[in-house]
């Protein structure tokens, strides 16, 4: 499915929203700054995870110690995937946030 650029920003809000939102519900210390469309999670050891929208590309980047990750929107799976690692952007969050923070995230919305 070709995104529209309303519809690939739409997409994109929608998530960060959502991650905002389970961060915010959870007792998990972790600050969070939207900007511009670039979301910043700053965690207790000011390690930072950055989530930032690449119109041109159609794509969600994932800004990590580890590297930076490039997810396509798949319809099929109405999920964000990154083809490179094969996981959707929940399941790496979900692994990102247990290591940083020890507590289990249920991100399968996203």
């Amino acid at each position: 499915m070709s995104l529209s650029n309303s519809q690939f920003h739409d997409l994109v809000d929608t998530t960060q929203i959502n991650l905002e939102d389970i961060i915010d519900n959870s007792d998990v210390d972790i600050d969070i700054e939207n900007s511009a469309g670039i979301l910043t999670l700053t965690f207790e050891n000011q390690h930072q995870l950055i989530l930032s929208r690449q119109e041109p590309l159609k794509q969600l980047w994932l800004a990590d110690r580890t590297g930076g990750f490039h997810f396509d929107y798949d319809s099929s799976q109405t999920a964000w995937y990154c083809a490179g690692t094969e996981q959707t952007l929940g399941q790496m969050l979900s692994d990102i946030l247990l290591a940083h923070t020890q507590h289990n995230f249920d991100l399968s919305s996203l």
